[in-house]
């Protein structure tokens, strides 16, 4: 099996041990295309087989959250597994729709945020949450991340939360946005869940459970409704059909002319038989992924 299958990711566990579980249902190359905390749930796309060459069109994929941020309290991890290390009087007045609305708008495009403290992101060949377990700080580059959009869900006066969704570019750390509003909000506050709701084109409806897959993946109509072929995966691409000589020289790595416009192309044999993805450039067609 080849292609995608995506799974609704349970809190309690890391993405490593979804992969895993994967790998032992199906006894094939496993992969994921970005990980989420452990106390996090939600849509987990994962490669399997020759699936894993799919990687490279996912990694730039936007991403829609559903959150939940709790004010008045600070955690030395930015979400509820961590450490209490502050707390602020909440002022009631702000919460309110249109305040923090207004507050959320603030926050639409790009900008500059800094990665927190527990994230996985290396410095000097070290992980920060590694120099954060052993109480180092070091100085954490800004990154540039884009809000496209903020929609406020419901707002909790008496426990002081805000729940909201939220559309985001790749490399956007919801620990470190719950954190900078709610200090716009002049208090602190944490992430205290997180849900996330899609992936590029992989949304939640679509994406099942661990368990669900263990009970039918030997199913042939559930694995048809469930996984995500390559050629699917591409279904919005133009086809070539090569006859034996060409697709001889195309397996084997030769350039082929195509007068035709650059871009990713579904490759077929005589027998309407897919073989894979060409990348054509400058009226070449390459091979990129063969099945």
């Amino acid at each position: 099996m080849d292609g995608i299958i995506v799974i609704n990711k349970p809190q309690g566990c890391t993405s490593h041990d979804i992969v895993y579980k994967v790998k032992k249902i199906f006894n094939q190359k496993v992969g994921h295309t970005g990980t989420l905390d452990p106390n996090a749930t939600g849509v987990l796309p994962l490669l399997i087989g020759k699936g894993t060459q799919l990687s490279k069109y996912l990694i730039n994929h936007d991403k829609i959250y559903e959150v939940v941020l709790q004010l008045g309290v600070k955690t030395d991890t930015a979400d509820s597994e961590g450490n209490v290390i502050q707390k602020k009087e909440v002022d009631k007045t702000v919460l309110n729709n249109q305040y923090i609305v207004n507050v959320f708008n603030t926050f639409i495009g790009k900008q500059e945020q800094i990665p927190p403290m527990y994230s996985a992101i290396k410095v000097q060949g070290k992980k920060l949450y590694e120099y954060a377990r052993e109480g180092k700080t070091v100085d954490v580059k800004p990154r540039t991340i884009e809000i496209y959009k903020i929609e406020l869900l419901n707002i909790d006066n008496n426990n002081c939360k805000i729940s909201f969704k939220v559309h985001c570019s790749k490399g956007t750390y919801i620990r470190s946005l719950c954190e900078d509003i709610a200090k716009r909000l002049n208090t602190v506050g944490y992430m205290e869940s997180l849900n996330r709701v899609q992936v590029g084109c992989f949304n939640i409806k679509d994406a099942i459970s661990i368990d669900f897959l263990k009970e039918n993946y030997e199913n042939t109509e559930f694995i048809k409704k469930h996984f995500i072929t390559i050629e699917d995966f591409f279904n919005k691409s133009s086809s070539i059909v090569l006859d034996s000589r060409k697709l001889q020289l195309f397996l084997n790595g030769v350039k082929l002319t195509y007068v035709l416009p650059d871009g990713l192309y579904k490759i077929y044999d005589n027998a309407n038989t897919f073989i894979g993805i060409g990348v054509i450039e400058n009226k070449l067609l390459k091979r990129d992924i063969i099945i």
